[in-house]
């Protein structure tokens, strides 16, 4: 990524003043991964570690959807405070001022163990620890789709919001292939894309009760327990929405190698419709990640691999609908 498009720095003094309501800052320290957000781990004087977040409200960089995607991941965060069976960090501070820095701001509890993705684990078949940590997620999965909401769509996006998830989904697709053209995105098949959404509206209007979708469900955002594989908490919620929880099957396994019996639990993919949706829902997470790359400007010997392997998916989950 080029270096314009690095997230900022935050000064100290703005990261004690972020954390004053929580405690008294000893220390700081930058936590890399991130591509637009700026996120910080920050040591209490009291022993306590919280972590500080921001990102900005609305950026060109930003598709339509991520807009003021700090509030979702506070609200969820809020969600999950009432269910200790989602184990997310505890939600401790927010500052929605934009005085302090430009940004939302959310500050959390930092969580035990460490990202499944730097773990060190083998594969499931190879490695117990790997083996345990996809049936948790499994388990975390079904638990998250509990969480139920009044309206479809993007919680802080009332354009992106309907009363069935035909429309909700239908606006927000249409809102990526918006991104697209305006970032002047090329060989996007919006023809295709809505043909699809056309001849499966029906397999759409089978979902009937909004539930909570983390929608990016990766190993860089599931913590474990490197000794047994064990989850102990699930971060970065910021781009949750209220949908068809198959969405989280394909967050879960964004680059299409395939959903494991024990990640996808009791949720219906088999049948008809599931097995629309979940096309439908690959066809969504590929226009996210062929659009966003060009649009945050991503550089790099990878970006062009990465590109043809999200158009792929893409004409892949189009073929599958028979559009």
């Amino acid at each position: 990524m080029p270096d314009d498009a690095t997230p900022p720095t935050l000064p100290l003094d703005a990261l004690r003043a972020l954390v004053a309501p929580v405690g008294a800052l000893e220390s700081a320290e930058r936590l890399d991964g991130g591509l637009f957000a700026t996120t910080y781990r920050v040591a209490l004087a009291d022993g306590r570690r919280v972590v500080v977040k921001t990102a900005p409200a609305d950026a060109p960089g930003l598709l339509t959807h991520e807009r003021d995607l700090i509030r979702t991941e506070a609200a969820v965060y809020a969600l999950a405070g009432d269910r200790p069976d989602l184990p997310m960090p505890a939600l401790l501070h927010t500052d929605f001022s934009r005085t302090v820095v430009a940004g939302d701001v959310v500050v959390a509890a930092h969580l035990d163990g460490v990202p499944w993705a730097k773990a060190g684990f083998g594969s499931p078949a190879e490695d117990p620890r790997a083996a345990r940590a996809q049936a948790d997620l499994g388990v975390l999965l079904g638990r998250i789709g509990t969480v139920t909401g009044d309206v479809f769509g993007y919680p802080q996006q009332p354009a992106l919001q309907a009363p069935t998830w035909r429309a909700a989904f239908t606006a927000i697709v249409e809102a990526l292939l918006g991104d697209a053209g305006r970032g002047g995105v090329p060989e996007i098949p919006a023809d295709r894309v809505r043909a699809a959404l056309a001849a499966h509206a029906a397999a759409l209007d089978e979902v009937a009760t909004p539930r909570l979708v983390h929608t990016d469900l990766w190993p860089g955002n599931l913590f474990v327990d490197p000794a047994t594989g064990a989850l102990t908490g699930v971060i970065d919620p910021e781009r949750a929405l209220w949908g068809d929880p198959v969405l989280d099957l394909v967050g879960a396994d964004p680059m299409w190698d395939g959903v494991p019996e024990v990640v996808a639990g009791d949720l219906d993919t088999t049948s008809p419709g599931a097995a629309a949706r979940l096309l439908l829902a690959r066809m969504w997470l590929a226009l996210v990640m062929t659009i966003e790359a060009p649009l945050r400007g991503y550089a790099g010997e990878w970006v062009a691999g990465y590109d043809a392997a999200n158009r792929r998916s893409l004409a892949r989950a189009l073929d599958g609908l028979g559009v």
